[in-house]
């Protein structure tokens, strides 16, 4: 039929334009969703062995975080090999994400994993962020609370215990003064990228910090895709 007077034809190029944008999109999305449904075949760590190492470091060395960490460390290349692991336990940087300051030391990172410590020695608070992973915070030292509504009372997470956020739900938490913990994430980890980086660029602006924890974490995600760890 032909168009009607006065309402001129959509243009060709632009119509085949939108027809790949779609076609494209539409294609992302499908390898997303069938990614998601296998991405437990790349997973190397074990909830259960991280939760065991972490209850042996601070039976040992309560209180002694760089013992504690380093006790971490070695069990951990011990387990999955030296590879795998970073070694380097000076390497900590700033880490500021939603609204919470604290440091981290990345000991792996993946496309589908990652493992740190972070804490602080003053206490910080902040929101969790949604994200494409599901989180568990075993905590070594000091207390860690939580909240999340319609829930009215604050959740306590001392040493020893692990505080699991679920894969795209939030919360506000607090780190109080001295609290460190082993933070573990399985899922999609570049997506979560960019509420690390967000305060960064639009609060603190310190880029030298910035430049630290996208070195690092690159480093450690190209290393291990090398030999062949999604």
């Amino acid at each position: 039929m032909a168009p009607k007077a006065g309402v001129p034809a959509p243009p060709p190029l632009a119509s085949k334009k939108w027809a790949v944008i779609m076609t494209v999109f539409s294609l992302v999305i499908a390898a997303y969703q069938y990614l998601d449904t296998i991405k437990e075949r790349w997973y190397i760590m074990d909830l259960n062995h991280l939760s065991a190492i972490s209850k042996d470091a601070i039976a040992r060395y309560p209180d002694d975080m760089p013992s504690m960490i380093d006790h971490i460390v070695a069990n951990l290349t011990a387990t999955y090999g030296e590879q795998y692991i970073n070694q380097n336990t000076q390497e900590w940087v700033f880490n500021n994400a939603g609204g919470a300051m604290g440091a981290m030391y990345i000991m792996h990172a993946s496309i589908t994993e990652y493992l740190i410590i972070f804490g602080t020695p003053l206490g910080t608070e902040g929101h969790t962020g949604r994200h494409t992973a599901d989180d568990y915070f075993h905590i070594l030292k000091g207390e860690q609370w939580a909240f999340a509504p319609p829930n009215l009372e604050m959740e306590v997470y001392p040493p020893g215990s692990i505080h699991h956020l679920k894969r795209g739900d939030a919360k506000q938490y607090k780190m109080h003064e001295g609290c460190y913990a082993m933070e573990y994430a399985r899922g999609w980890i570049p997506l979560m990228l960019p509420f690390g980086f967000a305060d960064f660029l639009s609060s603190t602006l310190d880029l030298p910090s910035l430049w630290d924890t996208c070195y690092i974490t690159g480093r450690e995600m190209l290393g291990n895709l090398r030999i062949g760890k999604i």
